[in-house]
């Protein structure tokens, strides 16, 4: 049986190669949620005119990885101190936020949230949502990371995250 967990932690091109590394994760799409317009375009949602937040939609065998680990990892890999921001991205588009799917993500996201911040000298940002519809991004945002690597962005931000969090989280990643 599998679960669904749906994190916005700035750019989905950043989110996305992380959670598919993760051994027990079965799929990862890059999304939006949280707007008030159906089926946004990546254009609408960077207006930050129609509310969405840029996210994976994470689908994982909780026998393999819980819930509470994806949610460390989420934690280690951006900066949930940064109101609509990650590093040099700014708009709300970019806002750290967890769509808790049930009442039992949301006590655990709470108890994560209050863990992470017992740790940091700024207080935590991050949104605690509800469910919301998710959708799919374009396609040509699927898999960016894997198929672009040498493309600026990719090569100055998403490869140093991705060297840092395989160094600290190898016993997570799937062979």
């Amino acid at each position: 049986m599998s679960e669904t967990a749906i994190l916005g932690g700035g750019c989905f091109w950043c989110l996305e190669p992380v959670f598919k590394s993760l051994r027990g994760v079965s799929a990862v799409i890059p999304g939006y949620a949280g707007g008030h317009v159906q089926n946004p375009t990546y254009e609408q949602v960077c207006s930050t005119t129609t509310g969405h937040i840029e996210l994976v939609q994470v689908t994982f065998d909780p026998t393999v990885i819980s819930y509470e680990t994806l949610l460390q990892v989420f934690f280690a890999t951006h900066d949930p101190t940064t109101l609509d921001r990650q590093g040099n991205d700014v708009g709300s588009q970019y806002a750290s936020a967890i769509f808790c799917q049930t009442t039992q993500q949301k006590d655990t996201a709470q108890k994560v949230i209050d863990e992470v911040q017992a740790d940091l000298s700024e207080p935590v940002v991050t949104r605690l949502l509800g469910k919301e519809p998710f959708w799919p991004a374009e396609q040509y945002h699927h898999d960016y990371y894997a198929r672009n690597p040498a493309q600026g962005y990719c090569h100055v931000v998403i490869s140093p995250k991705m060297a840092k969090f395989r160094k600290r989280y190898a016993s997570l990643i799937a062979a």
